[in-house]
């Protein structure tokens, strides 16, 4: 019989080592798949009209106005939207969730609300969806989805985050979603 007296994941990652029972690496990780460890680094990143804090090291591409940050089984996508009006839960529930179940596989569980933050309100989706295949294996897996509409002046932006269903990365998107600023 081992007894320990710590309370450390490495310690007992070492202790089953030890007895074979399981590789010390599959229980050292951080955390399920997905989730953004508590100790990740944030940039600012600046883009046209705004800028926001992201975490450090993601990859970083860019298509024409969308621009998207990605690491393993999260993203951040960042689009810029002329708008006459400023979005609002009904607006939303009538115009885009049509649009998002007839263009995002496997949409569901859409939840509509608006939202304070230091850069004004924003309208805020979160709903589940199906992600893009893995080009390694093929196989897709469900993930939660956190739409922010924020809007100025004729000027929508709308920020994605997603994470495999169950993730726990409520402060990491907390981070994110506050450090929005306009320009």
């Amino acid at each position: 019989m081992i007894t320990m007296r710590t309370s450390s994941i490495a310690a007992a990652a070492a202790a089953f080592s030890l007895l074979g029972a399981v590789p010390a690496t599959a229980l050292a990780q951080n955390g399920p798949p997905g989730d953004i460890p508590d100790n990740q680094a944030f940039v600012t990143f600046h883009g046209a009209g705004y800028s926001l804090k992201v975490p450090e090291g993601w990859q970083r591409t860019q298509k024409a106005a969308r621009i998207t940050f990605t690491d393993k089984y999260n993203s951040i996508r960042v689009e810029m939207f002329r708008s006459a009006k400023r979005p609002t839960v009904g607006s939303v529930e009538t115009a885009e969730l049509p649009r998002l179940r007839a263009t995002v596989k496997g949409f569901s569980a859409p939840v509509v609300t608006r939202l304070s933050r230091p850069a004004g309100a924003a309208i805020v989706v979160g709903y589940r969806a199906t992600s893009a295949p893995s080009a390694v294996t093929g196989k897709t897996i469900t993930n939660d989805v956190q739409r922010f509409e924020f809007w100025r002046r004729g000027r929508l932006v709308v920020l994605t985050l997603q994470a495999p269903h169950g993730s726990d990365n409520v402060d990491p998107w907390r981070i994110v979603t506050n450090s929005f600023a306009w320009a």
